[in-house]
């Protein structure tokens, strides 16, 4: 590994994620209970460009830690720590995503709880062990000079806990997209059954301006914020239901049915988007990580005597690459968010982009 591949490495990571959070302080449109999973998934890989990487990488071209004991304790639990974080992390995000497109969320719950949840079960999975294996096994088994933790080559715990921080969150993002696809798919065949019915009576769209159908007000909530994505609809459903003046009923019944079934392709295009993105998700996240997992669990079960240090190296690296592109496979994902890093990164542009609509 070279120092300058190294240098790229972490500013990419470094960068990449202080956009995103940058993005939150300054676009208050942003701040919407399902992106705040964005937040996290940045927190944590922000905090891999500043304290993780920069400590590894003297280590990695000379091959001696030369930290103190201390000190590699604290790397090795923030590395873990920060790891761990980062893959339940995306879960979560597939998970909110897997919510917003199949059904309601029938009780809106508090996101803070669910981010803390995420650091606290990332902690729980290594740290403890990081920090008392050698007290439960009665001495170290780690030489002078180098930092790694104490369970390096035990393939019972590595099997173990792989399953947790990769296998399980690869299963349940897997699961998620599937789900996602076949539920697009589903409301395609019935759109298209739809189209061909006539539409229905004046009184059951009456009904529907005030009373929207379960199917459609379970899935307004997507990557936009649930207030933006209602004052897109709300008016639209308003306009096609006028004042019940004496009239003929049937161009109620034609406006009604041509703005639902408006908003229902809109709906369902935004949902294809997002299928798309965790598409692209659960392939980086299951190349950037399957390599080191299945690595470990090789180099566990042969005591390290059959992988070579160069291609432990790779596969370590793989996994930080999974945090310098994290901020731009979700969040780019995302119109706000892409017109939030215009209005950072290019302000002039952005004022120009705004200029015809004021």
């Amino acid at each position: 590994m070279s120092n300058a591949f190294a240098s790229r490495k972490n500013t990419s990571v470094f960068l990449g994620n202080v956009l995103v959070i940058l993005a939150f302080i300054m676009d208050r449109n942003l701040r919407h209970r399902s992106n705040y999973f964005f937040l996290n998934l940045a927190i944590s890989d922000f905090a891999v460009g500043v304290f993780c990487i920069p400590l590894y990488i003297p280590y990695a071209l000379t091959g001696t830690w030369h930290l103190g004991r201390g000190l590699c304790k604290l790397w090795l639990v923030m590395d873990y720590l920060l790891c761990t974080a980062s893959v339940f992390n995306i879960v979560l995000i597939s998970y909110d995503r897997f919510l917003s497109v199949t059904k309601a969320r029938g009780i809106m719950s508090n996101p803070i709880v669910k981010m803390v949840a995420i650091w606290v079960f990332a902690f729980l999975l290594y740290c403890p062990a990081i920090l008392l294996w050698e007290y439960v096994a009665g001495c170290s088994t780690v030489q002078e000079g180098q930092c790694h933790a104490e369970f390096f080559d035990n393939w019972y715990f590595l099997l173990c806990a792989s399953t947790l921080e990769f296998f399980v969150p690869l299963i349940s993002v897997t699961y998620f997209n599937v789900h996602i696809f076949n539920n697009i798919q589903r409301r395609q065949r019935r759109g298209s059954i739809q189209d061909s019915e006539p539409p229905r009576s004046s009184s059951s769209s009456w009904r529907s301006c005030f009373l929207p159908r379960s199917d459609v007000s379970s899935s307004l909530e997507m990557e936009d914020s649930v207030s933006s994505l209602t004052r897109s609809l709300r008016p639209s459903l308003v306009s096609a239901c006028p004042s019940p003046a004496p009239m003929s009923p049937t161009p109620l019944k034609k406006d009604f049915s041509a703005s639902f079934r408006t908003n229902a392709r809109s709906k369902l295009q935004r949902d294809k988007k997002i299928a798309k993105s965790l598409a692209i998700i659960v392939c980086v996240f299951a190349v950037c990580w399957a390599p080191y997992t299945l690595l470990m669990i090789i180099r566990g079960a042969c005591q390290g005597r059959c992988i070579h240090r160069s291609l432990y190296e790779i596969t370590f690296w793989l996994l930080w690459l999974n945090s310098s592109l994290n901020p731009f496979l979700y969040p780019l994902c995302h119109m706000r968010f892409r017109m939030a890093f215009l209005k950072i990164l290019c302000p002039k542009r952005f004022a120009k982009l705004r200029s015809p609509s004021i």
